[in-house]
């Protein structure tokens, strides 16, 4: 069976920030990262300033709609339509856990990855990250100052160097396939969440043929309703190749909770982490888990969560 070819471009941007004001975020910020900026995007875009996007007559065309509330009817795929869950075109990708508050002066950075249509709005998210911060972010509102904005392909290169200057020419092209003919290693740096029927997958449940299906899932999601190219997938057959897929884990429990301030309350939200062998023919599945270094995998994808680093490794 061979890999399906994905015209899906997707690109990483490191944005470095110097604190002006004291700056505290949780153990794991993409939660309160994303937050901030979604609400800072809205405030920029929002023409009609309704309480709710649900029946604004600017819908279909506003950026922020696009971006980060991205709606089921904009659907370009029918092989899709049991699919009502609509991924967003970004993924945040927050500091390393532990580092807590920062002092004026201090710099701290994170990554933002942005899929298909979504960067031709670079311009825009990242003036809405200059308002998010220069408001006040975190707990205490803390602030600061975006330095400068590098995108991270094949070598780093400077695309922004300070808020209101132009930005500078980059090309964020659709990453190369390496051959993944042997054995793959996946190490999770962030917790993984897969589900079974609306819930959290068990220790058991967690199968080289779930993996593999959530990443074909979230892929061919994102390309339906994020891309210019659709492709074709053979889902059953993709899903049946998974089977003969044969894995080794070495995972643990990683537990972790957000206030979520729309719905007022914490939440457990813990995963897996640490190492995910697979071994058998992985061709027809490597265009996705190539991809999926960027665009990570299961719940919560979108603030950074199901995130890895894939190594060919000796069987």
């Amino acid at each position: 069976m061979n890999a399906p070819d994905i015209a899906l471009p997707v690109a990483r941007y490191r944005l470095e920030f110097e604190v002006t004001k004291d700056l505290h975020l949780p153990a794991y910020a993409g939660s309160t990262l994303r937050g901030a900026w979604g609400s800072a995007l809205r405030a920029i875009c929002c023409m009609t300033r309704l309480p709710v996007c649900d029946n604004c007559p600017l819908l279909d065309t506003c950026p922020y709609a696009a971006i980060f509330e991205t709606r089921p009817h904009q659907r370009r795929a029918s092989f899709l339509q049991n699919f009502t869950h609509v991924p967003r075109p970004y993924v945040i990708e927050p500091p390393q856990m532990g580092k807590r508050s920062y002092i004026p002066g201090e710099r701290f950075s994170f990554h933002i990855v942005l899929v298909g249509r979504a960067l031709e709005h670079l311009s825009l998210i990242l003036w809405a990250y200059v308002k998010a911060f220069r408001r006040g972010v975190g707990s205490g509102d803390g602030t600061a100052e975006l330095l400068r904005a590098i995108h991270m392909g094949e070598t780093e290169t400077i695309v922004l160097e300070a808020p209101g200057k132009a930005l500078k020419p980059h090309d964020p092209a659709i990453p190369k396939t390496p051959d993944l003919r042997g054995t793959v290693t996946l190490q999770f740096h962030t917790p993984l969440r897969l589900q079974t029927n609306g819930r959290r997958a068990t220790r058991e449940e967690h199968t080289a043929r779930k993996l593999l299906t959530a990443l074909i899932r979230r892929i061919a999601l994102l390309n339906a309703y994020h891309g210019n190219e659709p492709f074709v997938l053979d889902l059953k057959a993709l899903a049946n190749q998974a089977h003969l897929i044969t894995s080794e884990t070495q995972l643990r429990w990683h537990d972790w909770t957000r206030y979520s301030t729309r719905q007022k309350k914490h939440m457990a939200l813990g995963g897996v982490v640490g190492t995910w062998k697979l071994m058998g023919d992985l061709t027809p599945f490597a265009p996705f888990l190539h991809l999926g270094q960027w665009v990570h995998v299961g719940k919560e994808a979108t603030f950074g969560l199901g995130k890895y680093h894939l190594t060919l490794a000796h069987s």
